[in-house]
């Protein structure tokens, strides 16, 4: 188990507005410190349909999302790069050991990570499924994955009262 420090996200030319939504909705879920992307997909997608209200607990709002030409410009200082596709070769996720400065790099919802990402990373893995996940699935496990792995659990009813929506006030009959 370790404890994380950093964890930055990466997606390689994301199609859909509803998909980077997702994602900034898992990255404020799981305390990512910021999202970049690269192409023009997303931008033109969002700009022509509004975005979509995926990202209900409003993360965009205080996790950076940029569009960047190259995502090797944006890996920060010391971060390991984890590219995570469905590659021949990779790590199955449930036995990868996550670095505690990560930068995440996910693949498009349609297509792969260029090889010349998967040669430099520090480590690929991928999530054993039957099929492939879409992209905001994917980054939701991964996520999970990594705060499952770490010593940043908190096991208190603190995170959940913080965590559950307005309407919940349910609890477990002691």
């Amino acid at each position: 188990m370790t404890h994380l420090r950093r964890a930055t996200i990466g997606l390689v030319n994301p199609k859909t507005p509803v998909n980077v939504g997702s994602v900034m909705r898992a990255s404020g879920c799981y305390r990512v410190d910021s999202v970049f992307y690269t192409g023009q997909r997303y931008a033109l997608a969002a700009k022509a349909s509004g975005q979509y209200n995926i990202d209900t607990q409003k993360a965009a709002k205080s996790i950076p999302l940029q569009g960047v030409e190259s995502l090797l410009d944006a890996v920060p200082p010391g971060a390991k790069i984890v590219c995570v596709d469905l590659v021949v070769g990779a790590t199955p996720l449930p036995v990868f050991e996550h670095p505690d400065d990560a930068f995440y790099i996910f693949g498009p919802e349609d297509g792969d990570i260029p090889q010349a990402l998967i040669d430099v990373a520090d480590a690929v893995v991928y999530v054993p499924t039957v099929g492939c996940m879409n992209l905001a699935a994917s980054v939701n496990v991964l996520l999970y994955d990594r705060l499952a792995k770490s010593t940043d659990v908190q096991a208190d009813d603190e995170l959940i009262k913080q965590s559950r929506n307005n309407n919940n006030r349910t609890q477990v009959k002691r």
